[in-house]
């Protein structure tokens, strides 16, 4: 509290030197906050709120004595409280207009009794009592108000672990409240400085850059000299150190005007204003604002200085100009000598760090620690043995390279960066592989010095490994005040022990300790490098333990814990192998924890938030395939199921996280299909809460495979919302999910008529351009489903949608490139669309791909080739004019795919209907390559290899040099199997062989007449004339055998 109002409110002058709170949006929040404070510490701190102060709070209040009731003793002039000291004295002794007070429980009464003053009263109380630690506590507390305030911290331990007294453990456990107050007033007060900003170090720099120019001797200038105190810039642009800095300070300037003394002047975010000077010593600032807050420095000097003024009334125009160039033009002082400066000062502080030659214990992880004023970046040793990392980090798009001694700070922080993102990825991906390990640890390097909180951490580490059970339960306390989100304080727990002793201390038996310490390792297990770290150590074992405590406060804390560090491979298998799935998934059935006894105490949480813990847990592992197993045979997915049905989002968006990571494995599937899960999540898709969307949309995604699933979301009515939620293209992630929950559900062509209905199709149109690659790859796939309907095609051709679909032929991403062609094949099939392709050089673009290194994409674009021959006009001429086009086709014969086979057949078929065409890939040798593959037992190849043959046996002696490569005895046997399509396309292919008399009697001797009897009589017209036409002609064959050999 005292440090908050010495440094944050906003103080006036006021008649002779006393100093009054000003009338402040900032100050009435602190004051506010104050009062929170004050009147809830008789009911949150019974115990404290009795404690007798050392001095009483005096002050002139405007209560009227007859405001006091029960338990006040009450007089014209005066009040008494009945509640007395050990003494006698009485704790409220109110003599008009003076109030005293000695204990938190009768300010707590007199700010109820005050009611609507109750402001003026707490602002009254404050100016009277500049030091309220003080008298509160004494004066041996007081320290709380310095700048170093973990000092105070550890006096206050050094203190408990000599005295043992109970007032005095009271004391200790105020003044931790008190500091507690303290930060987050400060905090409160930087929310409100930083709505106020108006300054930043760029523009300051500028502003004193140009007062220079305009300084001198002269009778002319502005000023005699403007000059910082500070040589140093930080890379942030301010001067002013680290912890001025979290005050919004930029940098502190002297100033020399004409007509005054020198002038000590801050300039901060909030404005510019007067500090304090320089100390005695010279070295140290003043920083304790004197006066008001200008908005720049021209208007305090201004203010200050009648001759600065005046000749800057005469230079303004001047002035002026040079600020706007300064603007449209950024300083270009040479970097030379700017890097020069910072170089010295650098040199100056190495050198003068060195001196002192401390050495820091680090953890038995990692090495011995100097406090150089550049952080040595360090790889560990453990980490750096495993060659699979490489491969891992190649994979993922960026190698990294082990960092030398003397690297540079940006290029540490490009590769932490760097490891950071190789994790993510990791940690993210759903299909990541279990053999992926996670990158390297490497250490901050800082372009600066160490800051104090760095060393503070230090001593606290210190009482955490020797101080006894309260001295360690404020320790924690202490720690957890720092802001642990910040990265070197997450590192200086870990360089000086403190992982290790946080971990030990989860295997107390002490409760407090145990809720402590996961606090702090739930807030720092953020960091990449601490996961990493945590693993090592082995706490994830003993977190998995905690799970099996019966205070359910350490099991949402253990939960939260393994949540965050269960980001990596060797993490996850760790929670599995030590058996934390099955106990995760335990933390689901809260109804059955509800329905046993009640046992409440200091530390329980309510069933849903265990819950809640717990389906984060299993979250963040269920991006392994071996854990999803795991949650399923633990019979994780019915209780998922039970918990979907809650109307709690921030339950439900860890239910569905997990639900939609399991629904990548079949097994997983099957079992979320069972528990009938759909109909909660397309409930959920009308949720406001955009996460869940996204969530359920990628569960559907996941679920749409089987066509039951996506009947079930047409009947659940799940595809109007998710046709609505294409309007919204602001949350990328949201909208690749809802696009490719759309494409699966297209698959049925019931879907495609409730999209069309929803005017789905018109805005996956407009997806088509300025996306991400999902969102493209979903959207084209959306699309390429819904145009095998006329309506479909006509719908995308009048929304101008075949222009950026054949744009996207000439990219890279696989996935995108199948979608793609796929889309630009069904929309071909229309006439006029084809029309359209063929204009746009879409047909080339797509011939092109049959290079693709990509079976599946070389497949894909052989099917879209088939409708654009089809319906192109002078389709023979445009396949002919594409150079080195059919001997690339034929070539595609010799591939070891089947679906590639498969499409380059039918591509075949279609190019042969043209009988040039059909000479020149017979030239190119299609009749043996095409005879090769007769031996294939798939029935998709089958059926487009006999018409392909089919096709083929029509040119010259075709026929007879399929029947010399062995090609009809296999064709015999296509018409055993049980696909009509097989049977229909290998009649037509024996009746074209069956001309040659060889080939007729290949046919006979392998009972293809048996076979082809039965056929006659399909109600497939085609197949029955191909039948018949066939054993026509090895009729004919056999009848003129028979007459030449009786002739």
């Amino acid at each position: 509290m005292g440090v908050a109002l010495t440094r944050s409110a906003q103080w006036t002058a006021a008649g002779h030197g006393a100093r009054a709170l000003g009338t402040t949006p900032l100050n009435e929040a602190i004051l506010k906050e104050i009062i929170a404070f004050v009147e809830s510490f008789i009911y949150k701190h019974p115990q404290e709120a009795n404690y007798v102060f050392v001095e009483p709070l005096e002050w002139k209040t405007n209560l009227d004595p007859s405001a006091f009731g029960s338990g006040y003793v009450v007089s014209e002039t005066t009040v008494e409280s009945e509640e007395a000291d050990k003494n006698g004295q009485p704790l409220l002794f109110l003599s008009v207009p003076q109030i005293k007070i000695r204990s938190f429980g009768q300010l707590s009464c007199v700010l109820y009794i005050a009611k609507n003053t109750k402001l003026k009263e707490a602002q009254a109380c404050i100016e009277a009592n500049r030091s309220p630690i003080a008298k509160i506590l004494g004066l041996d507390y007081n320290m709380i108000n310095e700048i170093n305030e973990d000092s105070s911290v550890l006096t206050i331990l050094d203190k408990i672990t000599k005295d043992d007294d109970p007032e005095s453990e009271v004391k200790m456990k105020i003044a931790l409240r008190l500091k507690q107050l303290d930060l987050h007033l400060l905090n409160r007060s930087l929310k409100n400085i930083s709505l106020e900003i108006r300054l930043n170090p760029g523009t300051v720099k500028n502003d004193i850059e140009l007062l220079k120019r305009f300084s001198g001797k002269g009778e002319q200038t502005v000023l005699e000299s403007i000059e910082y105190t500070s040589d140093y810039e930080f890379s942030n642009g301010c001067r002013a150190p680290p912890w001025r800095q979290i005050q919004g300070e930029i940098c502190y300037v002297l100033v020399k005007p004409h007509d005054a003394e020198t002038l000590c002047v801050t300039c901060s975010k909030e404005g510019v204003f007067l500090n304090g000077g320089k100390t005695d010593n010279e070295e140290e600032i003043n920083y304790e604002r004197k006066g008001e807050i200008y908005k720049d420095l021209v208007t305090l000097l201004t203010e200050k200085s009648a001759i600065f003024s005046e000749n800057m009334s005469q230079q303004e125009v001047r002035f002026n100009e040079e600020q706007r160039k300064e603007k449209d033009q950024p300083n270009e002082a040479p970097e030379e000598k700017a890097a020069a400066l910072r170089k010295a000062s650098t040199a100056s502080r190495r050198s003068a760090l060195e001196k002192k030659q401390i050495s820091l214990g680090r953890s038995q992880m990692t090495k011995r620690l100097e406090p150089t004023l550049i952080w040595k970046t360090t790889v560990d040793a453990k980490e750096s043995k495993s060659s699979l990392r490489d491969t891992q980090e190649e994979k993922h798009g960026g190698r990294l390279e082990k960092s030398r001694p003397s690297t540079s700070s940006g290029k540490a922080q490009l590769i932490r960066k760097s490891a950071e993102k190789i994790e993510e990825i990791i940690s993210e991906s759903s299909s990541e592989s279990e053999d992926d390990e996670e990158p390297p640890d490497y250490l901050q390097e800082a372009n600066g010095d160490l800051p104090s909180e760095y060393w503070q951490i230090q001593n606290l580490v210190k009482y955490l490994k020797r101080g006894n059970q309260t001295a360690t339960v404020i320790a924690l306390c202490a720690l957890k005040d720092y802001n642990l989100a910040q990265e070197t304080c997450q590192l200086a727990i870990r360089d000086f022990g403190g992982l290790n002793v946080l971990i030990n201390l989860l295997e107390t038996d002490e409760v407090k300790c145990k809720i402590g310490s996961l606090k702090i390792l739930k807030e720092i297990s953020h960091n990449p490098q601490i996961r990493r770290n945590i693993v090592d150590l082995g706490g994830l074992p003993v977190m998995v333990n905690i799970l099996d405590s019966p205070h359910k406060s350490l099991k949402c804390l253990a939960a939260e814990t393994i949540a965050n560090v269960a980001k990596f491979k060797r993490a996850w298998q760790a929670v599995r192998r030590h058996g934390g799935i099955t106990k995760l998934v335990a933390l689901l059935d809260w109804r059955q924890r509800a329905r046993g006894p009640a046992q409440r105490s200091l530390y329980d949480a309510s069933d849903e938030e265990v819950a809640r813990c717990g389906a984060l847990a299993l979250w963040s592992c269920s991006r392994s395939s071996a854990n999803k197993e795991a949650i399923r045979r633990a019979g994780g997915i019915p209780l998922l199921a039970r918990l979907l049905k809650t109307s709690h989002e921030n339950m439900l968006i860890p239910v569905v996280g997990t639900l939609q990571e399991c629904a990548s494995e079949e097994n997983c599937r099957a079992a979320i299909k069972a528990e009938r899960i759909i109909e909660n999540l397309v409930k959920n898709l009308n949720s406001e809460n955009e996460q869940l969307q996204k969530h359920c949309a990628r569960a559907i995604y996941q679920c749409a495979e089987d066509e039951e699933t996506r009947d079930l979301v047409r009947l659940c009515g799940g595809l109007r919302p998710l046709a609505s939620l294409l309007s919204n293209t602001d949350d990328k992630e949201r909208l690749a999910a809802v696009t490719g929950a759309i494409w699966k559900c297209s698959i049925s062509k019931e879907n495609v008529t409730k999209f069309r209905e929803y005017k789905a199709i018109e805005a996956l149109v407009g997806l088509l351009t300025d996306q991400p690659e999902e969102v493209l790859v979903n959207a084209a796939g959306a699309l390429g489903e819904c145009c095998r309907e006329p309506e479909g095609r006509v719908t995308v051709r009048k929304r101008g949608g075949i222009q950026p679909l054949v744009d996207l032929l000439v990219g890279r991403n696989r996935a995108l490139l199948v979608n793609v062609t796929k889309a630009v094949g069904a929309c071909a099939v229309e006439p006029e669309s084809m029309m359209i392709i063929d204009h746009l050089d879409g047909v080339r673009l797509l011939w092109s791909l049959l290079n693709s290194p990509h079976p599946d994409v070389k497949a894909s674009a052989a099917w879209a080739l088939c409708p654009c021959i089809q319906n192109a006009k002078d389709a023979g001429e445009m396949v002919r004019s594409f150079i080195g086009g059919l001997g690339l086709v034929v070539n595609l014969l010799k591939s070891d795919n089947e679906e590639v086979l498969a499409s380059v057949c039918a591509a075949i078929t279609n190019i042969a209907k043209d009988q040039e065409n059909l000479a020149l890939i017979t030239d190119h040798g299609v009749v043996p390559l095409l005879s090769k593959l007769a031996y294939t037992n798939n029935d998709k190849l089958r059926r487009h290899l006999a018409e392909a043959i089919s096709r083929c046996s029509t040119w010259g002696r075709n026929r007879v040099a399929f029947g010399e490569h062995k090609a009809v005895a296999p064709l015999v046997r296509y018409l055993k199997s049980n696909d009509t399509n097989v049977h229909r396309a290998t009649a037509q292919a024996l009746y074209q062989l069956s001309e040659d008399a060889d080939n007729c009697i290949t046919m006979h001797e392998n009972g293809a007449v048996k076979l082809l009897l039965h056929m006659v009589g399909s109600p497939d017209q085609d197949l029955q004339e191909a039948a018949a036409g066939c054993i026509s002609n090895i009729r004919r064959l056999a009848l003129a055998i028979e007459k030449a050999r009786y002739t």
